[in-house]
């Protein structure tokens, strides 16, 4: 019974192809619109977390500026300036401070023989690496000696790497910064792009002495203190009073500082999944309901055209399960043709969405994307299959 009834459903979508596409384009339209959200909240989970993981999330950032604040934003430009004598006053004044390290950055012009960039390179001191999560790919980084005595020795990213020396070894080079000559002693590992947005392979890091001493103080400074992940909350409180304290702002004064972490961009990224995550459910609840509205339509309309042959079948010995089952499936099977069309157009876009984030297509998505469009068949096509199921065989006989 199970494969006859296949059969005769596949045989009676097969007949009316047209009608039977044009019906399971609400279910495609379902289906591509829930992947291919899925694949973007993948491929934007793994982007958020490969970014976070570069933050640090035992790292505080000490700065004038408070991440997605809705500050004004002249007001916290007259707050005092970063300055360089907080490093030891926090070392000495903290528990929690693990490593801290000043960082100073600002846009500069590189060049190298006949090749230029346009990037951002930054001041800082041995301790830079402890708050942040990069490695060296090549070479080695500068020395506490190398700090002291303004070296100009420089650390680049993996993206000058390539676009200043492609296959050759950059150790021992010397770039241009603002036409000033720099050493190379190290390369960073590639880190890709930050939140998909812009890559942070194109940097330079320079000595704190060798910054200081030959682009002055200019550019927007910062201070990293890595802290144990663990205590977070504890040190951030603890910061904060070690602050104002080096601030001298009085009780009741508000702070003049920030101290972010990543906290904030994990609250941000929330509300953006959110809201995609959301829009994408809407359009297909919405698309499934007028495909499955549309199905049942139709295959009411399919109930009239074949009622002598529902006659016809009883006359000869069709159960009324046997006709229930044959109307169910041919509804199901139109669902399920929609819903691997769906999947193919989604498997294809998901190529185009790895461009920006690195991401693929979930199996678990694919297969409850399947699920889905069976319960839409079964649902939309119970009531007619049931109709039919029911229809007396000489009444059906007599129907022109």
């Amino acid at each position: 019974m199970f494969f006859e009834s296949l059969r005769i459903s596949l045989s009676s979508i097969y007949m009316n192809k047209l009608r039977s596409s044009l019906t399971a384009l609400g279910i495609i339209i379902g289906v591509l619109s829930v992947t291919v959200m899925g694949t973007l909240i993948s491929g934007l989970d793994r982007s958020f977390e490969n970014s976070m993981s570069w933050l640090g999330k035992d790292i505080l950032y000490i700065s004038r500026w408070e991440w997605f604040s809705d500050m004004e934003w002249w007001e916290v430009r007259n707050r005092p300036r970063m300055k360089l004598s907080y490093e030891e006053k926090i070392r000495e004044m903290s528990d929690y401070a693990l490593a801290v390290s000043p960082v100073i950055q600002r846009e500069a012009s590189l060049s190298f023989s006949d090749k230029n960039t346009q990037t951002v390179i930054f001041g800082t001191n041995v301790e830079y690496m402890e708050t942040v999560k990069e490695d060296i790919q090549f070479g080695r980084f500068f020395t506490q000696g190398e700090e002291r005595s303004a070296a100009r020795v420089t650390i680049i990213g993996s993206g000058i790497k390539d676009a200043f020396f492609e296959y050759q070894d950059p150790i021992g080079k010397y770039i241009k910064i603002d036409g000033i000559k720099f050493r190379v002693i190290g390369v960073l590992e590639k880190q890709g792009k930050f939140l998909g947005l812009f890559s942070v392979d194109y940097q330079a890091i320079l000595p704190l002495g060798a910054y200081t001493r030959l682009f002055s103080k200019r550019g927007f400074m910062r201070l990293s203190v890595k802290v144990n992940e663990k205590k977070i909350d504890d040190a951030k409180s603890e910061l904060q009073s070690v602050m104002r304290r080096i601030r001298g702002l009085k009780p009741g004064e508000k702070d003049d500082f920030a101290i972010n972490q990543t906290k904030a961009f994990e609250t941000q990224y929330n509300t953006l999944k959110f809201a995609i995550g959301g829009t994408g459910l809407f359009i297909t609840i919405l698309s499934l309901i007028v495909g499955g509205i549309g199905i049942m339509n139709i295959m009411f309309v399919s109930v009239k055209e074949r009622t002598r042959e529902i006659g016809v079948r009883k006359a000869i010995g069709a159960t009324p399960n046997m006709i229930l089952v044959q109307f169910l499936f041919e509804a199901i099977i139109i669902c399920v043709i929609g819903g691997l069309i769906g999947l193919a157009l989604a498997f294809g876009a998901s190529f185009f969405i790895n461009k920006i984030f690195p991401s693929t297509l979930p199996l678990w998505l694919s297969i409850v994307s399947i699920i889905m469009s069976i319960l839409v068949g079964v649902i939309s096509g119970i009531v007619p299959s049931y109709q039919a199921a029911r229809l007396d065989p000489i009444e059906a006989l007599r129907y022109e």
